[in-house]
């Protein structure tokens, strides 16, 4: 009878570990998309300044480079922002990253091919895990 109860359990622990695994493995993967629209947020308002101070006269020519090096990456999201209105959207998308890095053609802007390790991303769920416990305290 208790080999039965084991057996019988058994995919039920599989299934909640795989369940588990899975979360984490979307939550990691969302923090890490956070983590690259932040930096590229953060690249896109420098660049504008950059633009601005140009204008002015005010920049020399390495920020004007730094600057239009994000503003190929713009581009680069725009094209891809071209795939995703297309249908099946998520084949083409992965399709054209594959295809671009097969031929040698960055298609990804820098902040999303730049990888994380897992140890870095998992320690900013905690961080934010830690934040998320702290706020209903602070309301009551």
């Amino acid at each position: 009878m208790r080999l039965y109860k084991v057996i019988h359990r058994a995919p039920w622990r599989v299934a909640k570990i795989s369940k588990k695994r899975q979360q984490l493995r979307f939550r990691r993967a969302m923090v890490a998309l956070k983590i690259a629209l932040a930096q590229e947020r953060q690249e896109t308002k420098e660049m504008l300044i950059i633009y601005r101070r140009y204008t002015q006269g005010q920049t020399n020519k390495v920020e004007l480079k730094r600057a239009n090096e994000q503003f190929v990456d713009i581009l680069k999201g725009l094209g891809l922002g071209v795939f995703a209105l297309l249908p099946f959207a998520p084949l083409t998308i992965p399709l054209v990253v594959k295809l671009g890095q097969l031929v040698g053609v960055d298609v990804l802007p820098s902040s999303f091919s730049m990888n994380k390790p897992i140890k870095e991303i998992d320690q900013e769920i905690a961080q934010q895990n830690q934040e998320q416990d702290s706020t209903p305290s602070k309301k009551k």
